[in-house]
């Protein structure tokens, strides 16, 4: 199998790219004998070069000739863009369009005690619905709180639940945004929670809000995006299953709370690494701001230092560097997406 590297180049192309920007004045010819490969083999990846408007084919000059680097990368890298964009909003469609099909069916079928499933389409009834299962809970709650920084009437109503259920030897363990290590008031409440016998831990970026008890129930937003629109309960024991390896997944790769942040070799921190990623995949800076709970300001800012560390003018050109440096090459995995099962139940 021919590997891909980064620009959607394989290996061959690639190679065949940098003879011609190192040794302008070679042929095919040359070129096959500098790589120990059939000439043959070499004029198919001129000609996909090509067609990528990396090489230019022989004119007048009689010689196949290398593009600018910055300008025939920066337009391969911006039409890639334009197709993640693409592909982003049709994703985007689609989810919205299985919101409404989930939701017509978790109203047809939510009187059935054998569907597992239940709508709850009031905001009240939803959190309502979350104190009576944190209050029947015997063994354990796991959650996801994204959105970054909790506000704070949010956060004082679920106080004396949540003291209340660590007293009965419930456990609890929440995966925060890294970005609540930057509000005071919830790494208060976080703190608080651990001396209680609570467990957190923070991730860059989260997949949905979610609430697990006991590994029976599920709570889940009927759209990640829009929890005004109202949760879905499951009991499934497959679905919620499924929920709990996605909890468990992202538990393992969290950091506690109390742990410091840190960077790795390329001098990134989980977040910057987390941001570029997300805008490698095609988010917008609003919804990479809103993935990562932190505002569009701070977004624009991260990316600001990261160019400047690369000495990059422009976007696409920061984007040809984070290939070449290769940060995102020994990424560790990206934030799981939802298990198939938990897809199929409105998730």
């Amino acid at each position: 199998m021919t590997e891909t590297r980064p620009f959607g180049l394989d290996t061959l192309s690639e190679s065949v790219y940098r003879m011609l920007l190192i040794h302008a004045e070679d042929g095919p010819p040359q070129i096959a004998e500098r790589l120990a490969r059939p000439e043959a083999d070499i004029l198919v990846a001129l000609e996909r070069l090509a067609d990528l408007a990396l090489v230019r084919p022989p004119g007048a000059a009689g010689r196949w000739r290398a593009v600018n680097p910055e300008v025939g990368l920066a337009a391969l890298l911006a039409r890639q863009e334009a197709e993640a964009a693409r592909r982003q909003s049709e994703l985007e469609r689609n989810r919205g369009a299985m919101a409404g099909l989930i939701a017509e069916y978790a109203l047809v079928r939510q009187q059935s005690p054998a569907s597992g499933v239940e709508m709850i389409s009031s905001l009240y009834d939803v959190r309502d619905r979350l104190e009576q299962l944190a209050a029947e809970a015997v063994v354990e709650v796991l959650s996801f709180a994204p959105g970054g920084p909790q506000p704070a009437a949010v956060m004082e109503a679920s106080r004396q639940l949540d003291q209340q259920s660590l007293e009965r030897g419930v456990r609890m363990r929440t995966v925060y945004l890294d970005s609540v290590r930057n509000d005071p008031a919830t790494v208060q409440y976080a703190q608080w929670l651990n001396e209680l016998g609570g467990t957190v831990r923070t991730v860059p970026a989260l997949p949905l809000r979610m609430i697990i008890a006991d590994g029976s129930i599920a709570v889940v937003p009927l759209d990640p995006d829009d929890p005004s629109k109202g949760a879905v309960l499951l009991r499934s024991p497959g679905v919620v299953a499924a929920l709990c390896a996605l909890f468990e997944q992202l538990w393992e790769r969290a950091k506690p709370l109390g742990e410091a942040s840190s960077r790795d070799t390329h001098g990134l921190t989980d977040q910057e690494r987390q941001l570029l990623r997300l805008l490698a995949d095609g988010l917008t800076d609003e919804r990479a701001a809103q993935r990562l709970g932190v505002s569009l300001r701070t977004v624009r800012r991260m990316m600001s230092t990261l160019m400047a560390r690369m000495d990059s003018r422009s976007r696409f050109q920061a984007g040809i560097k984070v290939s070449a440096l290769g940060w995102l090459d020994d990424d560790p995995p990206p934030t799981p997406s939802l298990p198939w099962h938990a897809d199929q139940a409105g998730v």
